[in-house]
């Protein structure tokens, strides 16, 4: 089981990864994030995708006035996760809906996060849409050993059309010196309806899975997270069933996954909302490895985003996440998810 610590409060900071401390005992703590930015383009009509709307041109308008001002409005966001515990905030955040590599240079060269000198990793995907996931890390954490994608061009709607989706992005490296895999999801919509939907999703987590639990068998020691927009809820099929994702700790045996989303989806939170009900469809799984190692990294708290600025205040969407496109036009929000993160503490010794 992992220490339970009541009450935390920074000390100092190792590494730059801060270090909390309660009853006498020194934490290291990092942050980890995902955050769908909803329809991060550039302005640039691309051959082959289906941006033209996200063009002067298009429907939305979507100028270089608009882009900036987006992109600052998501830098915002990111810079202050976090920040409670450690300066550097997310040592680690995945992202989803992003159309291509120099909208992540964009994003990660904004005054609110520049200083943080974030990487990257992306592969072009082969969505319809031409829409990827990536992920931002901070070399002071993390040491990116490999990037590599899982293709999912071999899935099949019910009337037989392909599924072009995003790729699954996993990005391994050693995490303060421990062993660690990420991967990035942004998992087949609901297209069709939930039920109809449910075996494109199913797959991409037994796609997963197949290669999570190969990473365990050859590495007890590797410490994995599972984050995106997966299209389901904690306690939906694709992660009860086919992960078998737990939703308490002490339930885990060796090579199991948990789930800390489920707790929250319990409570009634969520992350993103549709005809006035939440979702959590923004996850973070972890293996048994980092849910509770007693030595090294392990979980500590997860966190969904969401201070009263990133609210719709008015209007229709009331109450919802203030997104940045509504009705054909862009109305200079953030976007139509709330991001969400974990936090790993870990002995100082």
């Amino acid at each position: 089981m992992p220490v339970r610590i009541n009450k935390l409060f920074v000390l100092c900071f190792l590494l730059s990864l801060g270090t909390l401390s309660a009853q006498e005992t020194q934490y290291k703590v990092g942050a980890i994030g995902f955050y769908n930015v909803e329809n991060l383009f550039d302005t640039i009509d691309q051959p082959n995708v289906r941006d033209t709307e996200f063009t002067p041109a298009g429907d939305y308008a979507y100028n270089s006035t608009v882009y900036y001002h987006k992109l600052a409005n998501l830098a915002k966001v990111m810079s202050e996760m976090a920040t409670d515990v450690t300066p550097d905030g997310l040592s680690m955040i995945g992202v989803a809906e992003i159309e291509n590599r120099s909208v992540l240079e964009d994003l990660v060269a904004q005054p609110a996060l520049k200083d943080r000198n974030y990487q990257i990793a992306h592969y072009d995907s082969w969505d319809k849409r031409g829409i990827d996931v990536g992920l931002l890390y901070q070399e002071k954490y993390f040491d990116l050993d490999t990037a590599r994608y899982l293709r999912m061009h071999d899935l099949f709607y019910a009337d037989g059309d392909t599924v072009f989706t995003r790729d699954i992005l996993w990005v391994s490296g050693l995490y303060d010196g421990e062993p660690i895999h990420v991967f990035v999801n942004h998992w087949p919509s609901r297209r069709g309806g939930e039920a109809a939907s449910a075996p494109l999703r199913n797959a991409a987590a037994l796609r997963f899975k197949l290669v999570a639990d190969s990473i365990q068998l050859a590495d007890p020691t590797a410490k994995i997270v599972m984050m995106g927009d997966l299209n389901d809820d904690p306690t939906s099929p694709s992660l009860d069933k086919v992960i078998a994702a737990k939703s308490k700790v002490n339930k885990l045996k060796s090579g199991d996954y948990y789930n800390p989303m489920y707790e929250l989806f319990r409570q009634g939170l969520g992350s993103n909302a549709y005809r006035d009900k939440w979702s959590l469809f923004d996850q973070i799984v972890l293996n048994e490895k980092l849910a509770r190692d007693e030595s090294g990294w392990r979980y500590y708290q997860t966190h969904i985003y969401n201070p009263a600025y990133m609210y719709q205040k008015s209007g229709r969407y009331r109450g919802y996440p203030q997104r940045a496109f509504v009705s054909g036009r862009y109305v200079k929000g953030y976007s139509d998810h709330f991001p969400v993160y974990v936090l790993l503490v870990k002995p100082v010794k």
